[in-house]
């Protein structure tokens, strides 16, 4: 491993250890370079989320060495529940041999911890209660040299230096705005809403989504373009949320913290998802889709998860997407560190953007698409009551929803969705 420079210098800093940032610093610590991890908040800190992992994100906690088992406190799920157009299907995630066959369950406020202290584990200096301002750039060229931070319950002031630095902060990503970084408006965003129910449904082995979201309130009922979930925790509580898309004008007008209060009442009695059962206030967070930030390397600034917009637009999933994107961009500095000049360096990490594309580029697209399509309330009504009624159809659209294909060798609706996202275009 590299001998730390000093205690405020090393190979590279990490601002933000979400899941993201940590399974950057994680990969980095692990291939041997010096990496500084910068968290504003203390741990254990709570998340906006649905808390409900995929097979997907799934895989990544595997390859992390987590200990996922139901002993270590997490829930497993056998797949996904549907609910809409008067339908209820219920898919078992499918069967492949790049992804397992089940999902998991577990708080973002101790999810996020363990995934920063296994960081830590493999070496990577965490600093919590580090609340990163301005990026540190060399005058001449711009390119970002560190960052500067306040740190501790005094906030005292201190520089972090570092060659390369990744934003993981997080759809607000200051640091990626201070160097010049803004989201783009020709991509999807969506915002969740959700709060958490002591309720005997709190241990369902399956993550249960209503693609109908109707708002009840007024005189005349309307559908609105998002969906809704129930995920029980395990632990005596559910977590109720609404995800919603900005693709239609319902997106600013209404107040969604009313409009899941409405939903949430419109349950039956039983389930307990009511005021006095309510565990958490409801709280809200954006969902920064189909890469809304670019480019994703530039001038020594990797981004990474949300910061990067990286949630899937089909589904909007994020915590699979911001694993794998640090797993790539750790991947890509490693390489980068161990060429011998500057421009070797700099062509190595100018793969990071490309490799992105690859992987999610033509997906993303499609999902893009998706996400216009279903803002139609019409459209949504006509998928709704026909689509759920063809559980071959489902099958198919739970493997496009959630990304999870073989990449080779798998079956012909694996060879349709990955064909499909190969020839979309990946910009």
């Amino acid at each position: 491993m590299t001998e730390p420079l000093s205690e405020h210098s090393a190979d590279v800093i990490v601002v933000g250890a979400g899941p993201a940032g940590s399974t950057t610093a994680y990969y980095l610590a692990k291939a041997g370079l010096d990496v500084l991890l910068l968290e504003k908040t203390a741990f254990p800190r709570e998340k906006v989320c649905g808390d409900g992992l995929t097979p997907r994100a799934t895989k990544q906690l595997v390859s992390m060495g987590i200990d996922i088992s139901e002993e270590a406190g997490w829930l497993r799920n056998k797949g996904l529940r549907i609910i809409g157009g008067g339908v209820r299907l219920q898919l078992d995630w499918p069967d492949l041999a790049s992804y397992p066959d089940y999902g998991l369950v577990r708080k973002r406020d101790d999810f996020d911890e363990q995934l920063a202290r296994q960081a830590q584990k493999a070496g990577a200096r965490l600093h919590e209660r580090c609340n990163v301002g301005a990026p540190i750039t060399d005058e001449r060229t711009g390119r970002i040299t560190g960052v500067h931070a306040k740190l501790g319950e005094e906030k005292t002031p201190v520089t972090f230096h570092a060659p390369l630095v990744v934003a993981a902060d997080g759809n607000s990503t200051r640091l990626s705005l201070a160097m010049g970084l803004h989201r783009r408006e020709d991509r999807p965003m969506g915002v969740a809403v959700r709060t958490y129910f002591t309720s005997p449904r709190h241990d369902d082995d399956y993550l249960e989504s209503w693609l109908e979201l109707w708002d009840r309130r007024g005189p005349q009922e309307k559908l609105l373009p998002g969906y809704g979930w129930i995920f029980g925790m395990g632990d005596g509580t559910s977590n109720v949320g609404l995800g919603i898309l900005n693709s239609s004008s319902a997106f600013k007008e209404l107040d969604w913290r009313e409009v899941l209060k409405a939903w949430c009442a419109s349950m039956p009695a039983d389930w307990g998802y009511t005021p006095e059962n309510m565990t958490m206030p409801i709280r809200g967070a954006a969902l920064p889709m189909a890469f809304n930030r670019q480019p994703h390397y530039t001038k020594g600034l990797l981004l990474v998860g949300d910061a990067g917009g990286m949630v899937n637009p089909f589904n909007g999933e994020g915590i699979a997407y911001a694993m794998e994107s640090g797993q790539i961009a750790a991947d890509v500095i490693v390489q980068a560190h161990a060429r011998a000049t500057p421009a070797q360096r700099e062509l190595a990490l100018s793969n990071y953007p490309k490799v992105l594309k690859e992987t999610y580029g033509g997906y993303y697209t499609m999902g893009r698409a998706f996400v216009k399509l279903i803002g139609n309330p019409k459209v949504m009504k006509v998928a709704t009551q026909r689509g759920l009624t063809h559980p071959l159809l489902m099958r198919f659209t739970l493997k496009m929803l959630a990304n999870l294909t073989d990449p080779a060798g798998g079956d012909a609706m694996d060879r349709i969705i990955n064909g499909l996202a190969k020839v979309a275009p990946s910009s």
